[in-house]
C-alpha cells in the first residue's frame, strides 16, 4: 500500500487530509427516509406492499420481512424494477425514488462436487450487504461455466463443509482462490426461489400522468454510519462506480457497488493518487489491503470519470 507521508515527486511530503468533503455541502432534498415509501413484491410472486423508514440494506430487509411475515434471513438479495435474477439490476448502495423493489427468497439447496482444474474458476462474487455472498457472473468457457447446476444468483452457503454465511464477498472469493489446483472440493449453494408466474411487473402508470417506476433522477443513497441522503443523479459518479467495479472484478474477483461508491467518496477532494491512497488507508477499507497497482488503476478510472473520458 502507499505509505503515509511518502515523499512526492516534487520533494514535498504528503499530509493527512481527512476533510475530503467539499467545504460547502451539496443541497440535500428535504424529503427524508421516514417520508419515503417504496413499492415492493417478492420476486416469485406476491401482493404489493410499501416499505419505508430504513437507512441500510439490513434495515430494508427487516422491513420487507416484516411486511411479508417472514425472517430477514430468507432474503438472498433484491433487484430493482425486475423480478428476474438480473445482476445488472441488483440493489446496491442506492435506490431511485421511483424504483420498485423485488425481494428474492431462498429456494432449494444444492451441493456440487468438482475438481479445480484451473487456477481461476471464472466466478465473480458479490454479497447482499447482510451476510450472504452469491454468484454475480460466470465467465464463459470457465471451469464453472460447464456445470449446469451452478447458476448466477446462487448463494454460496458452504465450501468443503465450512460455513460461508456472514462472510463478505472478498472472503468467499479468497476461500475459492485458496483451493489448490487439481483439488476436489464441494460447494453447497442455495438458489433463489423461481418465479411462480411471468406476468408480474411493476405498473407503468400509463395514462395517469405519473412517471414509470425506475425513471426518477433522484436517489436515496446509503452512506457510511447508517446515514441516508436524497441526491440528484450524478452521471460522472455512476460511470466511475461502474468502472471501479470492473477493476475490482479483474483484480479481486468481486463486484460491489456499495464498496465502489465508498471508494469514490474517499476520492472527493483528492488531487493525486497518494492523497487518495492515504484516505483509503485511514478508512475502514484498509482491511482490503489494496495493492499500489490496484490503487493506481482505480485512481485512473476516477480521474477519467471526473473529466468525462468514460462513457
Amino acid at each position: 500500500m502507499f505509505k503515509k507521508h511518502r515523499q512526492k515527486q516534487n520533494g514535498e511530503t504528503a499530509v493527512d487530509n481527512h476533510n475530503y468533503a467539499p467545504s460547502v455541502p451539496p443541497p440535500v432534498s428535504p424529503i427524508t427516509k421516514n417520508s419515503l415509501q417504496f413499492h415492493c413484491q417478492l420476486a416469485h410472486g406476491s401482493p404489493t406492499v410499501f416499505v419505508s423508514n430504513f437507512s441500510s440494506v439490513r434495515e430494508l430487509y427487516q422491513k420487507i420481512a416484516e411486511s411479508f411475515d417472514m425472517s430477514p434471513s430468507e432474503i438472498l438479495f433484491c433487484t430493482l424494477n425486475t423480478y428476474k435474477t438480473d445482476m445488472k439490476k441488483l440493489l446496491g448502495g442506492q435506490i431511485g425514488l421511483e424504483d420498485f423493489i423485488f425481494a428474492h427468497k431462498k429456494g432449494r439447496p444444492k451441493e456440487v462436487e468438482l475438481v479445480k482444474s484451473e487456477d481461476a474458476l471464472g466466478l465473480t462474487i458479490t454479497d447482499n450487504g447482510a451476510g450472504y455472498a452469491f454468484i454475480k457472473r460466470i465467465k464463459e468457457g470457465s471451469v464453472i461455466h460447464s456445470i449446469p447446476h451452478i447458476e448466477v444468483g446462487d448463494h454460496i452457503e458452504k465450501l468443503n463443509g465450512e460455513n460461508m454465511v456472514g462472510k463478505r464477498h472478498f472472503e468467499v472469493a479468497k476461500a475459492l482462490k485458496d483451493i489448490p489446483r487439481g483439488a476436489t472440493f464441494t460447494i453447497r449453494l442455495i438458489e433463489p426461489m423461481k418465479s411462480g408466474f411471468t406476468i408480474i411487473q411493476p405498473k407503468n402508470n400509463r395514462g395517469t400522468g405519473k412517471k414509470a417506476y425506475g425513471s426518477g433522477k433522484e436517489t436515496l443513497r446509503f452512506k457510511a454510519g447508517g446515514q441516508v441522503e436524497i441526491e440528484q443523479q450524478d452521471d460522472a459518479l455512476e460511470v466511475g462506480i461502474e468502472k471501479i467495479n470492473n477493476i475490482l472484478e479483474s483484480f479481486m474477483g468481486i463486484n460491489d457497488s456499495d464498496l465502489a461508491t465508498r471508494i469514490w467518496e474517499l476520492s472527493v477532494g483528492k488531487k493525486n493518487s497518494m492523497d487518495f491512497a492515504e484516505a483509503v488507508d485511514d478508512s475502514d477499507l484498509a482491511c482490503f489491503e489494496f495493492t499500489d497497482e490496484l490503487i493506481i488503476e482505480i485512481w485512473g478510472a476516477i480521474t477519467d470519470a471526473r473529466d468525462g473520458r468514460l462513457k
